[in-house]
């Protein structure tokens, strides 16, 4: 019944979600089909609620999708915009750490990957010396085909060490296991399933919010966020896909009160579901959420002094 009860909800905002959506491409200097931009200003669940989001035709083969990333230190979004030379896409990424200014999520550029997952977490109070393992998500693009010249989106389980070349991955969640291991070598049983994720690019988050055209939140196996965080309200970053090919970029405004409160992960999730993602996850949210157009912000960043400095981005030209 509770299962029941829940799809029936989320049933409801499929049906109600798209019609709250206004294209505003003009309003952002945007003049290719390929690349189009919807706002949402007003109510959602009875509360104040701003959102965009840009859909990419990727089958479009004069757009460049791809990602940037720092080492070390921290850029914000217009600064990756004016060091890129003015994309007309730039949203923020993975998750991070403030301390060394470093990813916690794999980024892939090019075919290369440029930043690592955190997949192996310590362990605290009598399990100090152990630790837990987990296979963060991230959404890419795999390159197939002679010449790889056959391109389609995937959202996949993650596994990189720096001393191997390639993202490993499988398809389906792994359980969170502990053992004394800080560092796992690929031929661990564990990881037997996992195999090479051939990608051109490829952003790196969590949890998974969508998986086979079903809001599947794969937190509990991510541990991306303790407790009932997933419950609480924030500016969110979110990236999923439809069965089309196209890449769909969801930046929702947060903490600000009576005008934009943010959403759940169950809400964004419902809400690319609408949009008819049959794939999509979680990004880094809260501060860093950012996406710019054109070089111009959609959402108004919720952190006092504008736009925070992130390690990394995806962007479209």
């Amino acid at each position: 019944m509770k299962k029941m009860l829940f799809s029936a909800v989320f049933l409801m905002l499929v049906f109600t979600g798209k019609s709250q959506w206004k294209q505003v491409s003009n309003q952002f200097g945007l003049t290719t089909e390929s690349i189009q931009l919807f706002e949402w200003e007003g109510k959602f669940n009875d509360s104040a609620f701003i959102a965009y989001y840009v859909k990419i035709k990727t089958t479009d083969k004069k757009l460049v999708i791809n990602t940037d990333t720092t080492l070390y230190r921290r850029f914000t979004p217009k600064q990756f915009y004016d060091r890129l030379n003015s994309p007309t896409v730039v949203v923020n990424a993975s998750f991070f750490e403030f301390k060394n200014n470093t990813n916690l999520n794999v980024i892939v550029k090019e075919g290369k990957v440029v930043s690592y997952n955190v997949n192996s977490m310590m362990n605290r109070g009598k399990d100090t010396f152990t630790y837990t393992h987990v296979l963060p998500s991230a959404l890419g693009m795999i390159e197939n085909g002679l010449f790889k010249k056959q391109k389609q989106l995937d959202v996949a389980y993650t596994f990189t060490d720096s001393a191997l070349r390639h993202v490993y991955y499988q398809s389906t969640t792994l359980s969170p296991f502990k053992d004394s291991l800080f560092k796992l070598p690929l031929s661990h049983p564990k990881l037997k399933g996992l195999a090479k994720w051939n990608v051109n690019w490829a952003v790196g988050g969590g949890p998974v919010l969508i998986k086979d055209s079903l809001i599947s939140i794969s937190n509990e196996q991510e541990r991306k966020f303790t407790g009932k965080q997933i419950l609480d309200r924030h500016p969110r970053t979110a990236m999923g896909y439809t069965k089309d090919g196209d890449l769909i970029i969801l930046a929702i405004q947060g903490r600000f009160k009576g005008i934009a409160v943010g959403a759940t992960l169950q809400e964004i999730g419902s809400i690319l579901l609408a949009l008819g993602c049959v794939e999509a996850l979680n990004l880094d949210g809260g501060g860093s959420s950012c996406l710019l157009i054109n070089g111009k912000e959609t959402i108004k960043p919720s952190d006092p002094t504008g736009e925070r400095p992130v390690p990394a981005i995806l962007y479209v030209k």
